[in-house]
């Protein structure tokens, strides 16, 4: 049995659909509140025979702060990728981000300690990547570093990784991946699946970029790294780098939008000053702190050769990454009118 957490999300239900189809028993955590019928609709995108996979799995309530409800869920279990997460950059969010992000993987893997886990895979983030190779790109051995600014989300993923290199050392099986903006359907709004209708909804973008990977090459290789019992090690998942305004040209002229604007270094500075002076009046304004516009304004180059020679594997072109979801996209929404 394998046990796959955030099984509702972007990343775990295509998780959860690769397992299935090589033939495993799936056990999905999910909240009491999940729309479990948006992933069954979400599958469509993916197989043919989405009802076929979806009644396969065996969905499960899990309470993350309860270590009883984590055990009962692990009966059985010997394989966990742990996916679940809350991925945010509104200060607001820094306690929950911190309590689901930290204390969730700390309760998980206790929770594992004298269970049949033997594997566990933890999802990660190139957000915890700093130090560059000689090359000039971040690559697996880019260490976190604490003087630099961060997001409450990166230093959450950092701790996070710091729970998992633990129970490495105590003797359990770990691998680590560290996807970077993942692309896929469904979900649309929440999380990763906010590129699309963020990108409809603002007219405008950012000088930075980052680096982006399909939902279907993050889950294959997730899965391929366990199959090969490939442990003790961390792997970056990104397809291509690419800046915010590329992506965002490209999105809006496929749905019928003017380019947007790109916001100066400058203009987004002067939005840190105006949240120090009027955050406490205007929500928005609370969005744009020191860190955040670092992060949207700055290029880090990253490197995936390491995955790449690993597994001999060929990323799906970004291009064909954003025709694919961004049609997907598009169709959902004719659904709803």
């Amino acid at each position: 049995m394998v046990f796959v957490t955030g099984a509702t999300g972007i990343l775990g239900r295509v998780i959860v659909l690769e397992l299935l189809k090589r033939g495993k028993n799936v056990r999905a955590a999910k909240r009491p509140s999940s729309n479990l019928d948006e992933v069954r609709h979400s599958y469509t995108f993916y197989t043919e025979n989405p009802d076929d996979f979806f009644n396969k799995i065996e969905w499960i309530d899990v309470d993350f702060d309860d270590i009883n409800s984590l055990q009962d869920a692990l009966k059985g279990v010997e394989e966990v990728y742990h996916t679940a997460a809350k991925v945010g950059f509104n200060p607001k969010d820094n306690k929950e981000m911190y309590h689901t992000n930290v204390k969730g993987t700390e309760n998980l893997l206790f929770a594992c300690d004298g269970s049949d886990v033997k594997k566990f895979l933890f999802v990660s983030s190139i957000a915890v990547l700093d130090l560059f190779n000689e090359n000039g790109e971040l690559d697996e051995t880019s260490d976190f570093n604490p003087k630099e600014e961060h997001s409450a989300y990166a230093i959450s993923k950092h701790l996070a990784e710091m729970e998992v290199w633990r129970a490495s050392a105590e003797g359990l099986n770990t691998v680590i991946v560290n996807p970077g903006m993942i692309i896929g359907s469904g979900s649309w709004g929440n999380s990763s699946g906010d590129i699309f209708p963020t990108l409809e909804k603002h007219s405008f973008t950012f000088s930075g970029g980052t680096s982006y990977a399909d939902v279907r090459d993050v889950a294959k290789i997730s899965v391929e790294l366990m199959e090969k019992n490939i442990f003790g090690e961390r792997f970056i998942i990104i397809s291509e780098n690419k800046r915010y305004a590329e992506l965002a040209k490209k999105v809006r002229k496929e749905l019928g939008l003017k380019e947007a604007k790109v916001l100066s270094y400058f203009q987004l500075k002067l939005g840190v000053v105006a949240n120090m002076l009027f955050g406490w009046l205007i929500p928005g304004l609370r969005m744009v702190t020191r860190s955040n516009v670092e992060a949207i304004s700055r290029m880090k180059v990253v490197s995936n050769k390491k995955i790449k020679e690993r597994l001999e594997y060929e990323f799906i072109p970004l291009e064909e990454t954003i025709d694919f979801h961004l049609k997907n996209y598009i169709n959902d929404k004719k659904l709803k009118k």
